[in-house]
């Protein structure tokens, strides 16, 4: 019955948090304007919706601290989760209001993962997927490192996918939902980091009413960002159960990869300059619409997510390497489309 209580309390706060936050943001200045060009929308939208999901998400775990803290975590583990998601907010509100520059963008998710290691969150071992574990307690800095590399992906991830309503949300909740079932399994069975993940479906769903094609409520930098950190956290203090949230997210991490090998082909800084090439813009210019779009992202999510509750550790493996086969056939498929058309 916790569960149920807990989804209840965290979709009453996003549903009362996000309107409230809206109109703010329209008094604070914090307004996204349709250019015509990279920016789809047709009218004035708030940039604040990650602060609703901020204060949703964290309220709730706050609210029910004692049933997150019943397992291995502690106090400082909590303070550090939280702490980083309160220098992203603070970044993505300076961004979206004075739009910094990249080299100060990058301070604010550095904060956040350095709050993290400094709240005592670790990494000791990691999975073999052809069998034994790997201890990484006496391999200095690995791990911390690890935790840097690992929240610094999830995070950019979520951030450059941010460009169609309802998109990162939706995929935020479907993460959430994965991790939740993967630590109800016998096997895996942490109520704790379930009680966290469910709180991420509950706000993401509540949050995705009012961002779903035509949003009314954008994520902003710090949403952006954040829904990639709580998941990346999450799939760290469950015990390093990183490749099943990759599979979830294998195709936008992959999708940025590209983004970054691509810019960098083309001798660009692949964090200073934006363009129409990633996979949802891929997918609007074949004719497909913002929600036919989202429900791509949401279905592949949904089916290697959901595969992976299945598979042990070189099932997931596999999983993994299909979806690197997937993504190699799109982008294949992408450069033969781009060359015909240069030829017409």
């Amino acid at each position: 019955m916790i569960y149920y209580l807990v989804f209840a309390i965290a979709l009453i706060l996003i549903l009362l948090a996000t309107p409230l936050l809206k109109r703010l943001a329209f008094n604070w200045g914090l307004v996204d304007y349709p250019d015509g060009e990279r920016k789809i929308h047709s009218r004035p939208v708030s940039l604040f919706g990650g602060a609703a999901i901020f204060l949703a998400y964290f309220g709730a775990l706050f609210v029910f601290q004692k049933h997150f803290l019943a397992g291995n975590l502690d106090w400082p583990q909590l303070w550090g989760f939280f702490s980083g998601a309160l220098f992203l907010m603070i970044g993505g509100f300076l961004d979206d209001k004075y739009n910094l520059p990249p080299r100060q963008q990058i301070i604010f998710p550095f904060l956040a993962v350095l709050a993290v290691i400094a709240g005592g969150v670790e990494i000791t071992k990691i999975t073999n997927p052809f069998g034994g574990l790997l201890s990484l307690e006496n391999m200095f800095l690995v791990g911390p490192a690890l935790i840097f590399f690992w929240l610094a992906g999830m995070m950019y991830t979520t951030k450059l996918l941010d460009g169609v309503d309802g998109l990162v949300s939706g995929l935020g909740a479907i993460g959430g939902l994965i991790i939740f079932l993967f630590t109800l399994t016998t096997r895996y069975y942490q109520p704790d980091i379930a009680l966290a993940a469910l709180i991420l479906v509950a706000v993401c769903l509540g949050f995705l009413i009012f961002n779903f094609n035509p949003a009314r409520v954008f994520l902003g930098e710090g949403g952006s960002l954040l829904i990639g950190y709580i998941l990346g956290v999450l799939a760290i203090i469950s015990g390093g159960k990183m490749a099943i949230t990759l599979l979830v997210m294998g195709i936008p991490v992959l999708d940025v990869f590209w983004t970054i090998a691509r810019r960098l082909a083309r001798g660009r800084n692949p964090f200073k300059s934006a363009d129409k090439k990633h996979l949802h813009h891929r997918l609007l210019a074949l004719g497909l619409n913002q929600k036919q779009t989202v429900f791509v992202f949401y279905s592949l999510a949904l089916f290697f997510g959901l595969s992976g509750l299945f598979l042990q550790s070189r099932g997931k493996f596999w999983a993994l390497v299909g979806l690197l086969a997937i993504m190699l056939s799109i982008v294949i498929a992408f450069w033969f489309l781009d060359r015909r058309r240069l030829r017409r």
